[in-house]
């Protein structure tokens, strides 16, 4: 077995445990999704600059507090991401596949308020990640593009028989190299990835904002640019093995097996 098979095989049997402790008290759940959606929207939000530390990042949250010395900006990032969480819940349960217009939607809530005009569209703009050698794709060419990873999304047949962890995990890095949008890309792509780990049972992924995670999730991205994606998706399934002690940690001790 590969690293990758046996952090897949831990998973599972950790979600298996979940799964056994379902459902869980309402009191308990939201304690957990509380808990979660901070650590996200900060995490998230730290990765691409933004200031806000955790414990600001809960007040604006569950407070609605302006945090003084903050931009306008960094303020709308953390509301902004927790309404695309609340947008995610509505998708959690949906039979239907993941469509471009979800992936759009989610987009515009990332840039509402803070770029208006480019919130939930395709950029028509060149691009270049910094740090990268990756090229991003040209503008005429998003809509084939999107087209395709739309489909691949829906039908893909590999995907029926991929761990959802690995599929979850293509779906971010796919996102990510076609770079769609003028801003919010890395956003986007850690939403979809944790919508699509939700809508088969499994915990999110958080990727950590500190200096030495953050490298490591910009090398292995920068790794799976170059047609290396194991590492990514390994990074991805380390994120959800932790997620799931997370989420094993909530239930209460009568109901653990």
């Amino acid at each position: 077995m590969t690293s990758l098979d046996v952090l897949l095989k831990e998973i599972d049997e950790k979600k298996a445990k979940i799964d056994a402790a379902r459902p869980l008290p309402k009191i308990v759940l939201d304690k957990l999704h509380e808990y979660l959606d901070v650590e996200w929207t900060y995490n998230s939000n730290a990765i691409e600059g933004n200031s806000m530390t955790l414990q600001e990042t809960m007040l604006i949250l569950k407070e609605g507090l302006t945090i003084s010395g903050k931009s306008m900006r960094e303020h709308l990032e953390v509301t902004n991401h927790k309404n695309a969480i609340d947008y995610l819940d509505e998708l959690f349960d949906k039979v239907e596949p993941i469509t471009q217009r979800d992936v759009l939607r989610i987009h515009g809530l990332i840039l509402e308020g803070i770029n208006n005009h480019y919130a939930g569209k395709l950029r028509d703009l060149e691009v270049r990640i910094s740090g990268s050698r990756h090229k991003c794709p040209g503008p005429d060419e998003l809509p084939s593009l999107m087209s395709d990873f739309s489909q691949w999304l829906a039908n893909n047949q590999e995907r029926k028989t991929m761990h959802p962890v690995r599929f979850a995990a293509q779906a971010h890095f796919k996102l990510v190299d076609i770079h769609p949008f003028i801003d919010g890309n890395g956003r986007t792509s850690r939403l979809l990835m944790n919508l699509i780990l939700v809508k088969y049972g499994y915990p999110i992924a958080i990727f950590e904002c500190e200096t030495e995670p953050r490298k490591n999730y910009y090398n292995a991205l920068e790794r799976a640019h170059q047609g290396e994606l194991e590492q990514f998706e390994i990074l991805v399934a380390q994120y959800v093995t932790k997620a799931a002690d997370i989420y094993i940690s909530y239930i209460p001790k009568e109901r653990r097996i």
